[in-house]
């Protein structure tokens, strides 16, 4: 199988050789930008940044933490970087932590990842305090991102830190990083007890983004915005890509801002979820729609398909307005955390902003395969990453099967958990319980999770994501769920049925102050238009309608489980 072409990249062993290597490339660039109030902003330098986490962690070594485990948790923001990468660039084990859970689960995760300190966001004191009475962790040093009364603080220690470089101590500065060895304890989404603390390793997050930068174009004057939580692997490794390329990134002031946001700062490269990079896309066709323009983009496009073709691309010129309701500058939308609707990618890429679709997981350090700039093909998720092999095992008639995954960007396994490693650990390869085939071409695709397919009586599969693109197509549409639900006249069957979550907004600028009864026989109907272009094995024969959200992870992925639970409590 032919796999990626690819660039010139140095090659790194971990993020100590990322990093050091970007400050030779890049010193004065600025790294990350952070916003102290309305029109006023600190910009922080390549150079700025390795200063400062040098110092922090001189500081922390000096607290006796060498070595040690170190919790980083907070909103997306230059100090989360630097508490992060300070612990990568010093042998301390960073555990991320999401500043989203319950007291009790955030407790147990400090618990279970047997962490001797903790970085914190001042919007966590409260409970970063009634976990320090409390006293069943092993936390010694609470360290506040801000200056905040009590405790110890970063800014203050990143102050103490060059003092003690200035007085001659390097330690911190040589120390030499094992690549192999844990790094980072990274809790997959799920509530405490269930979730599996993953171990990976800095090599594993090197090699990946060294593969990342082979085949993805950065360049070092592009601004990108940290939408997606650093305390996730997708967010984290984006983050160290981005450091790797001399980009500059800003900070979200929040979902609703985003449009905002991305003119102020002049975006250029987005990497989020299909939730976000729906809406965007859905934002744009209202404002088409809405200036009465539709028949008029349709028809640019059309001539600038056929100019693409002869290799004159006019894209940028030709949708300048459209391009300007996005900012202006977007010109790279990575997308990543589930399958995207190949409407919405093609869409971007006819507009003339470069869209590409990836895969991974947290085992992976994420990613495993991505379209780029050699291999895109809309629908697929590209080719697999230049260090990863992956191959499809027990296929069905269909050649569908579970996608394996053999690499150095493979985790060293669950941490304490020697069981469950392996379930998914076995000679190498990593299991990944998605399913998925390979085409003709060599491109990968995922059909969806072995655990969320849909296994009906005469042995025929449903996968529920297929059928939740078709349905979140319907304007009226937010957010679908598709699910089994239990045959009362046949226990040995399921019946494909799919809740629906109405766009509220939408449903009035569109029908008015229309009654749920009559809005569910419109939707009706239109699912059953759906079901019209379906085998008939796939057809939705029930369905639920509700303005309540979906249960959801962080990252923005539905909880199926959860989920189903409700629907089947509703039934009784």
């Amino acid at each position: 199988m032919e796999k990626n072409k690819t660039r010139n990249v140095p090659d790194f062993k971990n993020v100590k050789d990322i990093l050091y290597n970007s400050v030779k490339l890049y010193p004065n660039h600025v790294a990350f930008t952070t916003k102290l109030g309305k029109d006023k902003y600190v910009n922080h330098t390549y150079l700025n940044l390795l200063e400062d986490i040098n110092a922090f962690g001189t500081a922390l070594y000096n607290l006796g933490l060498q070595g040690k485990r170190i919790a980083v948790i907070g909103a997306n923001s230059y100090k989360w970087a630097v508490s992060h990468l300070t612990n990568l660039l010093g042998g301390m084990v960073s555990v991320p932590l999401d500043k989203g859970l319950q007291l009790n689960e955030l407790e147990e995760s400090l618990i279970r990842s047997e962490v001797e300190a903790i970085v914190f966001g001042a919007k966590l004191k409260e409970s970063i305090i009634q976990i320090q009475q409390a006293g069943k962790t092993k936390i010694k040093h609470f360290i506040c991102m801000e200056k905040t009364d009590g405790f110890e603080n970063l800014e203050d220690m990143i102050i103490k830190g060059k003092e003690i470089i200035t007085d001659g101590n390097t330690q911190y500065l040589d120390y030499e990083v094992n690549s192999y060895d844990m790094s980072i304890l990274l809790f997959t989404s799920g509530t405490t007890s269930k979730s599996k603390a993953v171990m990976l390793s800095q090599n594993g997050i090197a090699v990946n983004v060294h593969d990342m930068l082979m085949v993805e174009t950065f360049y070092d004057n592009d601004v990108n915005i940290a939408f997606l939580p650093y305390h996730h692997i997708f967010g984290s490794t984006a983050m160290v890509v981005m450091l790797a390329a001399g980009v500059k990134t800003v900070f979200p002031d929040g979902l609703k801002y985003i449009k905002q946001n991305l003119k102020e700062y002049q975006v250029s490269v987005f990497v989020g979820v299909p939730l976000l990079i729906d809406k965007m896309y859905s934002n744009v066709q209202k404002e088409i729609k809405n200036q009465g323009k539709e028949k008029l983009i349709k028809y640019a496009i059309k001539v600038s398909n056929f100019l693409l073709k002869l290799h004159i691309d006019i894209r940028r010129k030709l949708f300048k307005q459209v391009i300007d309701g996005l900012g202006g500058k977007m010109r790279f939308v990575i997308s990543g955390g589930a399958p995207l609707d190949k409407k919405v990618a093609v869409g971007f890429n006819e507009l003339g902003i470069r869209l590409v679709q990836g895969y991974g997981l947290t085992e992976t350090s994420p990613v495993i395969a991505a379209e780029n700039d050699y291999f895109v093909k809309s629908g697929s998720i590209g080719k697999p990453l230049e260090h990863v092999q992956v191959e499809i095992v027990d296929k069905d008639e269909h050649g569908i099967g579970e996608l394996r995954v053999k690499g150095p960007n493979v985790m060293l396994g669950y941490y304490k958990n020697e069981e469950q490693t392996k379930e998914v650990l076995k000679d190498g390869w990593f299991y990944t319980g998605d399913l998925g085939y390979f085409d003709k071409d060599g491109y990968l695709y995922i059909t969806g999770r072995r655990k969320d397919m849909i296994v009906l009586k005469n042995g025929k599969k449903v996968f529920p994501d297929e059928l939740e693109t078709l349905v979140n197509r319907l304007e009226e549409i937010e957010e679908s769920f598709v699910y089994g639900m239990p045959n009362k006249e046949d226990k040995n069957d399921v019946k494909v049925s799919v809740k629906v979550v109405y766009n509220e907004d939408e449903v009035k600028e569109k029908y008015g102050d229309i009654s749920e009864d009559e809005l569910y026989k419109i939707i009706w109907m239109k699912i059953k238009e759906i079901n019209k272009t379906l085998p008939q094995y796939k057809y939705m024969k029930n369905m639920i309608l509700t303005s309540e959200p979906l249960v959801k992870t962080n990252t923005q992925k539905v909880k199926r489980n959860e989920e189903l639970k409700k629907v089947l409590a509703n039934e009784k």
